[in-house]
């Protein structure tokens, strides 16, 4: 991420900008830029493929976060089960890309890596959501409520 960014993400926080601390969501916006840079390098790609990659990279870092902006365990673990199939989209598209000669074989190890450390991290993060959720274990997603405590010192 920017360094520019990066400080601008310390800034004006809330609880509905809590994604950003999330390192699932930082690796999202990583391998975001890391394929947009390959696709705008693919002069041979038809701008519809270029455009369904490029879709399904940009929706794994909007789901985590708009799941986690749902404020409810259960939207939070269906948005990463959306952002996980995009990733796997993305995944399928740019092996065939691989396939078919249209990317490197190096580049493509490079975001293989990217891409499984991503998975997993997200696969984990889900795994303890749904644990979290059968455990019964206490989820505050009442956000209003949060801060009228916080602010007022109800604690």
């Amino acid at each position: 991420m920017k360094e520019e960014l990066k400080s601008l993400s310390e800034q004006n926080k809330n609880i509905n900008r809590g994604y950003r601390e999330l390192n699932v969501w930082k690796e999202a916006v990583e391998l975001f830029y890391f394929v947009r840079e390959k696709l705008k390098t693919l002069d041979n790609l038809s701008f519809k493929i270029n455009a369904q990659v490029e879709d399904s990279i940009f929706s794994v870092q909007s789901n985590i976060a708009e799941g986690y902006c749902r404020r409810s365990i259960k939207e939070n673990i269906q948005y990463l089960a959306i952002s996980l199939s995009s990733l796997g989209e993305n995944y399928s598209q740019i092996f065939t890309l691989t396939n078919s000669n249209d990317i490197d074989i190096d580049w493509f190890k490079e975001y293989d890596k990217k891409h499984y450390s991503l998975e997993n991290k997200l696969i984990k993060l889900n795994q303890s959501y749904i644990s979290k959720m059968k455990s019964k274990e206490e989820w505050r997603n009442d956000y209003i409520l949060r801060e009228i405590i916080e602010n007022y010192n109800l604690k």
